[in-house]
């Protein structure tokens, strides 16, 4: 009976441990997604007009029709950029099953709204997710050789990343951060650190997963 006991104290000790390590692991995780996010452009004067186009990675569309307040100062940001230098954007974004329209139609119908030629606004209808965007956004752009530096506008907290999968598609990539939601951080930071993980795994485990053939 007393050895059953300790064999039953050493396998929780165990699985304590390994819950302690899963979570200092994924502390650090979200630290790194802090980190790279600190050194993330928000205004777009300081970026000084160098980029050749405008990508911007959609979010959830209202019922309504018009994009979430997060899209809305993605788009903002985005059109200050454009208004610095009036180059392509491509607007990325499929539709959702809880969404009217797809989230690049309703991108570009408020970036109409904001005064931009609606002949300047390239969309990608179709992609569920970052990869998808970057590689939908870079199959429009690529007809387009003075196309060299793109400008990657999202959330601040998913320009790191959404810059890498830029360069693995084959541009020279900047950033242009939006806020992020205050009561969405924690959400937010913890699902991005799990998308670096599988960021990795596609890139080292996997070469040539979700890259342009």
């Amino acid at each position: 009976m007393a050895g059953r006991k300790r064999k039953k104290h050493r396998l929780l000790r165990a699985l304590g441990a390994l819950v302690l390590l899963g979570i200092l692991c994924f502390g650090g995780l979200v630290g790194y997604v802090v980190i790279r996010e600190s050194s993330v452009v928000r205004e777009a004067a300081a970026l000084e007009g160098n980029y050749d186009a405008i990508i911007v990675l959609g979010a959830q569309v209202l019922l309504s029709g018009e994009p979430n307040t997060q899209l809305q100062w993605r788009l903002d940001a985005a059109a200050e950029a454009w208004r610095l230098k009036n180059v392509p954007i491509a607007v990325c974004g499929a539709q959702g099953k809880d969404e009217p329209l797809p989230e690049a139609e309703a991108m570009r119908n408020y970036l109409v709204k904001q005064g931009i030629p609606e002949e300047m606004i390239l969309m990608d209808p179709n992609s569920f997710n970052t990869n998808e965007n970057l590689r939908n956004a870079a199959a429009l752009l690529k007809e387009r050789p003075e196309v060299r530096r793109v400008l990657i506008v999202t959330s601040d907290y998913h320009v790191p990343r959404a810059m890498a999968l830029a360069e693995d598609f084959g541009f020279e990539a900047g950033g242009l951060g939006a806020p992020c939601k205050p009561e969405y951080w924690l959400k937010n930071h913890a699902r991005e650190a799990l998308a670096w993980v599988k960021y990795w795994m596609n890139k080292y485990l996997r070469p040539g997963a979700g890259q342009p053939s």
